[in-house]
């Protein structure tokens, strides 16, 4: 199988590219701090795609932020700022989307491919209970959108591909490191299997989705 990591270097991303190549298979990584690939500046993800040939069995999009422009999550309409907002979605929306750009070239016609995008469950509309973290939430429901149209598209193009939106969990990272003390936390290694279990189960049928870690349907 060969797999491409985008944010490789990352907690999840690393913990996913040292699983598969343990289990031995044919993995690429990209990442800001080994390719250049920098989400707030989109002609930077072109450049480090050129450096990428093949085609590839699976794609996982293991990236994004929590902070907006260094901004904690708002608490209140109050604190929202028009810089974290958009310092939100550079990183948690339009990075990503840019890369979905490039599944067409990157993604085999003749035979299965899956493609998972860590999202967020506060990216729910639905699910949404508790209010507040307004740039992360809009960013991260406005990627479900992405993803989810993204997956009709590429249906038509290549048929066997499965495109998901996936919820990783709270995982013990840097990333999580100011709220683990109120959410249950799981270990990178074990978040990495969890979607590597996913991933194996993933057919056409589920494609254009929105999963969390137990493979449950999240709502939009």
């Amino acid at each position: 199988m060969r797999v491409l990591i985008i944010g490789h270097t990352g907690g999840i991303g690393a913990a996913l590219f040292a699983a598969l190549r343990l289990a031995g298979h044919d993995v690429i990584g990209l990442s800001r701090s080994t390719d250049g690939m920098d989400l707030r500046k989109p002609d930077s993800i072109e450049p480090a795609f050129s450096n990428v040939s093949g085609l590839f069995d699976v794609v996982v999009i293991a990236t994004g932020q929590l902070h907006g422009a260094g901004a904690p999550p708002e608490k209140s309409l109050k604190t929202l700022t028009a810089q974290a907002m958009a310092d939100q979605f550079a990183v948690n929306t339009i990075g990503p989307a840019m890369i979905l750009r490039q599944l067409h070239r990157i993604l085999p016609k003749d035979r299965p491919s899956k493609v998972a995008v860590l999202t967020a469950r506060v990216g729910s509309i639905g699910d949404n209970q508790m209010g507040g973290w307004y740039s992360y939430r809009a960013a991260k429901a406005a990627t479900n959108q992405v993803v989810h149209t993204a997956a009709i598209e590429l249906a038509r193009s290549h048929k066997q591909s499965c495109l998901i939106a996936y919820h990783p969990g709270t995982v013990a990272t840097a990333f999580t490191s100011d709220y683990q003390g109120s959410h249950r936390t799981v270990p990178a290694d074990e978040a990495a299997q969890n979607l590597l279990k996913l991933i194996g189960a993933l057919g056409l049928q589920n494609t254009g989705q929105f999963y969390d870690w137990t493979g449950s349907v999240v709502p939009w």
